[in-house]
């Protein structure tokens, strides 16, 4: 099983999650997020005031899938999270050793 974290654009959540459903994904967890990357934020002018937005609004999707789906969903989230500006995002793979289904004690992918 892989964990995967993407960081992504909020506007991009909707594109993201269709895309992840068309490949049967059983589940995942959006968090609302505020960072920066490379682009460090930007310059904003309100009522004559320049002020600086330090951190931006992301939103990190999460979801455990088994590893035979690992490559398409990373595919599935590049494509439909892409607008070819700075700031798309980043995604992360983890490995997971197990999982367990608090309700009825399943484990592994018996589990998500």
């Amino acid at each position: 099983m892989k964990k995967i974290e993407a960081i992504i654009k909020p506007f991009k959540l909707d594109d993201v999650k269709e895309a992840l459903q068309k490949l049967g994904t059983s589940g995942l967890t959006v968090t609302e997020a505020k960072g920066f990357g490379k682009q460090k934020g930007h310059t904003e002018l309100y009522r004559g005031a320049e002020y600086v937005v330090d951190f931006l609004p992301k939103v990190k999707i999460e979801l455990i899938i088994e590893d035979d789906l690992l490559e398409d969903a990373v595919v599935a989230i590049k494509e439909s999270a892409y607008t070819g500006r700075i700031g798309d995002g980043k995604i992360f793979i983890y490995s997971l050793d197990d999982a367990i289904r608090i309700r009825t004690g399943e484990r592994g992918s018996e589990a998500i």
